[in-house]
Parts: structure tokens; sequence; C-alpha cells
């Protein structure tokens, strides 16, 4: 048992081609760590895999970063879930070969990232983002196996709220 990531060496690599197909149609997944609640994140497909970036200015999953196993839900093409499979988390360190080949793709694809690819991966190494590649790892549950109910719960708090306020009129409305 590798103690890094809490996974097994044989069942390191046990994807199926549900969640190989799944994978590489992601543009959202669902992530939970240590049996939290689940974020929704955006991320990028490469190589059999899942990149998320993380932290100051990027999506919020606490404990992901320092995290050796995940649990990632996708969902089809019918916008329903479809697959949940554990996932050996990796953490690409700035000026490795591997943040080198992936962060200016992760980046390219960013929405609404201010100013060009380059200044968005400079950032993130400054600022101490992670980015994360989730690589399946171990028996994936899909099918009649998902659980039934929605998993639906209620909204978390955040600092990020907005006050609803009454509409502002600017004369008096005479009823006849």
């Amino acid at each position: 048992m590798r103690e890094d990531a809490g996974v097994s060496d044989e069942v390191e690599r046990t994807a199926t081609p549900l969640v190989d197909e799944a994978v590489k149609k992601a543009a959202v997944c669902w992530v939970s760590v240590d049996g939290g609640p689940a974020y929704g994140l955006w991320c990028l497909p490469l190589d059999g895999a899942l990149l998320v970036v993380t932290g100051p200015g990027e999506q919020s999953a606490p404990g992901l970063a320092d995290a050796g196993v995940a649990e990632v839900t996708l969902r089809g093409d019918h916008g329903g879930r479809i697959v949940t499979w554990p996932a050996r988390v990796t953490r690409l360190r700035p000026g490795s070969a591997e943040w080198e080949t992936a962060a200016p793709l992760v980046a390219a694809k960013r929405l609404n990232a201010p100013g060009p690819a380059a200044d968005l991966v400079a950032r993130w190494a400054a600022e101490g983002c992670a980015l994360t590649r989730l690589s399946p790892a171990g028996t994936a549950v899909a099918g009649a196996d998902l659980p039934a109910g929605s998993l639906a719960e209620q909204p978390r708090e955040t600092p990020v709220v907005r006050a609803t306020r009454k509409p502002f009129r600017l004369h008096k409305v005479r009823r006849r």
C-alpha cells in the first residue's frame, strides 16, 4: 500500500471504458475529499485524468490539494450522474516537467481568464494555487449501483452573498 496516496499499486489504474469516456468529455466534475461534501469544479481532461486548479483567485475545494485520494462524480450527456470513481490525487508542483506541460493547457482553457495564459500560470505559481491531477484508481460505481436519490443538499454558508432589496421606484403608482 502506498502511504502517500492511500491507494494500492494493484488498483492504481483500473479505469473502465465508461470512466475513460466520461473523463474525455468532462468539463465539470464533483469532487469529495475524506467523505466531505462534493464541490463542483471545472476541469480539463488530459491523458485519462482530470486536471483541476484551486486556490487564491480560483475555485475552492478544501482539502483537495493535500489529499491522497478523492471521490469524483461525472455526469453524462443527459446531465445526470453516470459514474463515481475513486481518484488518486497528485499535486503538480511549479517548475516540474508535469507543471510545465499541463499548466499552460489548463490556463488556455480557463474561462474569463484575466490576461494571457502565461501570466495566469505565473500567478498560479506565485500565489500557491494547486494544480492537481485526478487519476482513476479503484472500482467505479455506475448504473444501478449509483444512489437513487438526488443527493441534493442545502446551499453552504458563504461570504459571497447579495442582500435582496426592494425595487426602487421613482414615483408613486396610483390606482384608478
